[in-house]
């Protein structure tokens, strides 16, 4: 059972990644989540997407995410090349 989706083939290289926040950042944690995108969904959600260097890197970003307090919705893998914009 092996979805590219779920998990990686080439841990060697950064992999793309979606995460879904509940409630807006505002512009001040941009630097905090430097090389990642963020998007303002008119829904009130937060999107934070970007390449993610290894699994360490994706725990450290979950560990910003929960010190802002804002509720984790999703972390998707969108797979190890960048995505289409």
């Amino acid at each position: 059972m092996n979805d590219s989706r779920t998990s990686p083939a080439n841990h060697g290289e950064p992999g793309y990644y979606e995460i879904r926040l509940t409630g807006h950042l505002d512009d001040r944690w941009t630097g905090w989540f430097d090389g990642l995108t963020i998007t303002l969904e008119d829904n009130g959600d937060t999107l934070l997407t970007g390449p993610v260097v290894d699994q360490a890197a994706l725990h450290g970003l979950l560990k910003k995410v929960r010190d802002l307090g804002l509720p984790l919705q999703s972390v998707t893998y969108l797979g190890s090349e960048r995505p289409a914009a």
